[in-house]
């Protein structure tokens, strides 16, 4: 990282990499001006004001300022609660058995469902279907009909509709395709569209997210849960211990 001087303020360097460091502190849709030439200047102007207004308050005891004081004591207050807060929940771990018999008992909740992957030809009327079905049988593949004859806009794919599952398309449509074999080339079906010729590529049935795919989503549910409930004991425990008085 450039580490070059900019400027010398009463003896302290600010440097490119404190510049640097600062425009991280921005939000991120302000970062490509901060970069610019004229937004790294207006940047470094402001940090040297802040560093004179700096100097001005230590020579003049500021620091004494009950103002200050009062401040200082609050942020003091946050960062020691957050400190203690965090240190307590990094106590809390997740052990192997716990996901396992977490994952056991909601099976449920990790189903894949039911997919299939198909094409489609799509026309206007039920004879233009059955002359595109004669002109498959007799050996033009089934992505060529689609690209000559289809009236859908998969016909520049050869009809492909990708992989899909239940409740995608049409009734008329996802009855028909999800009972084809793979392979194999449907009859016409008809549906508010037309007619569609369709041919189903792969099927994926209905199964369970192997273990080892979703087990880290598990684990980061279950640390959240239990950094909440180790989070409301210790709070609790505390309740008894300090005297608490809530005014109605």
């Amino acid at each position: 990282m450039n580490n070059k001087v900019l400027a010398v303020l009463n003896g302290k360097e600010i440097t490119q990499r404190e510049l640097d460091e600062t425009i991280l502190r921005f939000p991120q849709e302000r970062h490509p001006y901060l970069r610019t030439e004229e937004g790294q200047k207006q940047l470094l102007d402001e940090i040297i004001c802040f560093e004179l207004i700096y100097n001005y308050a230590k020579d003049n005891n500021m620091e004494a300022d009950k103002d200050y004081i009062l401040q200082i004591g609050k942020v003091k207050k946050e960062v020691l609660t957050q400190v203690t807060i965090s240190k307590l929940l990094s106590q809390v771990k997740v052990e192997e058995e716990e996901i396992s018999k977490y994952y056991e008992n909601n099976k449920d909740m990790f189903m894949r469902e039911e997919t299939i992957s198909a094409k489609h030809i799509l026309v206007e009327t039920l004879n233009k279907a059955n002359e595109v079905l004669k002109h498959i049988n007799e050996g033009m593949t089934f992505e060529e009909a689609a690209k000559k004859y289809s009236i859908c806009p998969s016909k520049s794919s050869g009809g492909n509709l990708g992989t899909f599952g239940r409740g995608r398309m049409v009734p008329e449509f996802e009855k028909v395709a999800f009972l084809l074999k793979v392979g194999t080339i449907s009859e016409p079906v008809k549906t508010q569209f037309g007619y569609h010729i369709i041919k189903v590529e792969e099927k994926n049935h209905e199964s369970i997210i192997p273990l080892n795919e979703i087990k880290n989503d598990i684990k980061a549910q279950l640390l959240q849960e239990n950094q909440k409930k180790r989070y409301m004991k210790f709070t609790n425990e505390l309740k008894n211990k300090y005297s608490v008085e809530i005014k109605k």
